[in-house]
């Protein structure tokens, strides 16, 4: 067998649709000749019956001998002209002739049994006689009164049955030989279109394709989705299962119907156009491109960017560490040249003073976040945001009403949260003169209430709901990651909580995000090493506490600081903009 597809495909097409034309074609012979045989013996019989019906000849029978010249020879052969029977033979109830084709043969007894004829039953059969062979009809010739005086019997020449058997075929295979022609065009163009869907390709190379298609699908580490025309998935691999979290069953389905409603689905289905187009699937942030196939369908690959993501964002912190540092190390070169002319100008009284006051800053800054923010991450989250913000000529501010005890459920989730919000405030207001952002961290029994305002151009109403999308943003985004990502993690988070995230424009301009996580926090134990009460900065029952700048009572001696929270670096009663532009 030929290689390609096109030929086998051709070839065995031509050689159904000739098998089909040579069975269809015996098919239709068998029963003809079976046909023809009862057509001749059923107009012998026909012949038989009409002759039989002449009471003349039943009347010469009784009356008149045999003899070639005799009336009944000369009827019987007038119907046989007539007819164009082979011969029409009347007899007596002895089988004497009384008619033949050969007159020498009138008054002999007839070569066949006539005994059924003779018995009152008609008959129809192919048999030979003196003529050869024939098919023949015989019946009882009945006088007026019923009885039966002989039988008439009439033969049709069997080589005029084979002659219109041998004359249909011809017609028969014209008929045949068309149908196979039919046959073999159409065969031709189903092959034809048969290559060029298999690129004119062998059966071997295409297996090979398919076995190679399969490893590398399995192999691979992005993720493969294939959809047919009508948007069906039709292929998943192991990698895309994984990805997406679902499992075969979602093969037939339509993306909506495997992922729930949500910006996968709509990049899957290409109702989101675009390359690269990032997603969240879980807790995995993904990288999304989607390719029209040939056939009306599409191809979409995903990759995994969750750890590249994260990666960016640590380096996004290192360089604002970094940044601090820098800062840090500015502020510190700065108070050692105010030290050391102090100390030149032996003014030894003002410069214990000045060392005093900038340890204090530090200690009374630090205290004061970890006061309101008792669990160790965020505040550390907050004191490392404060320099941040400083190097950037930014007024970070927790709230006076701010207060959260050390008993979180998730603390890593609330820091990814205040994190991205805070950072998205940063970027909003740096460069702004007079910016600031404001934290606020209230609980409420096990709920915990986020607020991050800043003084930026604020959210426009019609993006407030599109700023929580996957991959939407306004910003350009940075060389190692892609932006439109921190956001929808908030939502993300806040709603596998039962909470929600929300932005709206905060008082006297900018926005506001506000999260509520309502089991943010585990239950009280007033009793145990980790209760929460007035001894740890958490409002009681009777009233505030301690720390509460608002508490009436005696408090203990400290500098009289604003509630705004700068840096380390940085006294907290200056204002970070006239400080970077005494500078």
């Amino acid at each position: 067998l030929p290689r390609r597809v096109f030929s086998q495909v051709l070839l065995m097409q031509l050689a159904i649709a000739a098998g089909v034309a040579v069975l269809a074609t015996g098919l239709f012979l068998a029963p003809l000749g079976d046909q023809l045989d009862d057509q001749a013996m059923r107009r012998a019989l026909a012949i038989a019956q009409t002759t039989a019906q002449q009471p003349q000849i039943a009347e010469d029978v009784r009356d008149t001998p045999p003899t070639a010249g005799g009336p009944v020879q000369r009827e019987a052969e007038r119907i046989r002209e007539a007819t164009g029977a082979e011969y029409v033979v009347v007899m007596d109830r002895r089988g004497v002739r009384w008619s033949h084709t050969d007159p020498e043969r009138v008054g002999e007894t007839v070569s066949t049994d006539p005994g059924q004829a003779l018995a009152g039953r008609e008959v129809m059969e192919i048999d030979e006689g003196t003529l050869g062979r024939s098919a023949r009809g015989k019946v009882p010739l009945r006088e007026a009164d019923g009885d039966v005086v002989g039988a008439v019997s009439v033969g049709i020449a069997y080589d005029s049955v084979r002659a219109r058997l041998i004359h249909a075929i011809p017609g028969l295979f014209a008929y045949a030989g068309g149908a196979l022609a039919v046959g073999a065009l159409a065969a031709w163009l189903i092959s034809r279109r048969v290559q060029r869907q298999t690129r004119d390709l062998a059966f071997s190379d295409i297996a090979g394709l398919l076995a190679e298609r399969e490893a590398m699908l399995h192999g691979i580490r992005e993720g493969v989705v294939a959809l047919d025309r009508g948007g069906r998935v039709r292929l998943l691999n192991d990698e895309a299962q994984r990805l997406l979290g679902i499992g075969g069953e979602a093969v037939g389905r339509s993306p909506d119907e495997a992922l729930g409603a949500g910006r996968t689905a709509d990049v899957l289905a290409g109702r989101v156009t675009g390359t690269d187009l990032l997603t969240v699937r879980g807790q995995r942030v993904l990288v999304a491109n989607r390719m029209p196939t040939d056939d009306g369908g599409a191809v979409a690959t995903l990759r995994d960017r969750t750890e590249l993501e994260q990666l960016g964002r640590e380096l996004d912190s290192t360089r604002g560490l970094i940044d601090a540092l820098r800062a840090q190390d500015h502020e510190h070169a700065n108070r050692m040249h105010t030290l050391l002319g102090l100390l030149e100008l032996e003014m030894y009284d003002d410069a214990v003073e000045f060392v005093g006051e900038v340890v204090g800053e530090h200690r009374v800054t630090a205290e004061q976040i970890t006061e309101r923010v008792q669990d160790p991450l965020l505040a550390a989250l907050l004191v490392g945001k404060a320099t941040v913000a400083t190097e950037r000529g930014v007024a970070l501010w927790v709230s006076e009403r701010t207060r959260l005890p050390d008993r979180l459920v998730d603390p890593r989730g609330l820091v990814t949260v205040v994190g991205n919000l805070v950072d998205n405030a940063l970027d909003a207001v740096a460069g702004a003169p007079h910016a600031r952002v404001e934290v606020e961290l209230r609980a409420r029994g096990r709920a915990v209430t986020l607020r991050v305002r800043d003084t930026g151009p604020g959210v426009p109403a019609e993006h407030r709901e599109r700023v929580f999308t996957e991959g939407w943003s306004t910003k350009e985004p940075p060389a190692h990651r892609q932006r439109g990502i921190g956001l929808s993690l908030v939502r993300r988070l806040a709603e596998r909580q039962g909470g929600s995230a929300t932005v709206g424009e905060a008082h006297g301009g900018g926005a506001e995000f506000v999260v509520v996580l309502p089991e943010a926090l585990t239950e009280a134990n007033p009793t145990g090493p980790g209760s929460t009460g007035p001894g740890r900065g958490e409002p009681g029952p009777s009233g505030p506490g301690p720390t509460d700048p608002n508490a009436s009572g005696p408090r203990p001696a400290e500098p009289d600081l604003p509630s705004a929270v700068t840096s380390p670096a940085v006294p907290a009663h200056v204002n970070p903009t006239a400080e970077e532009e005494s500078r």
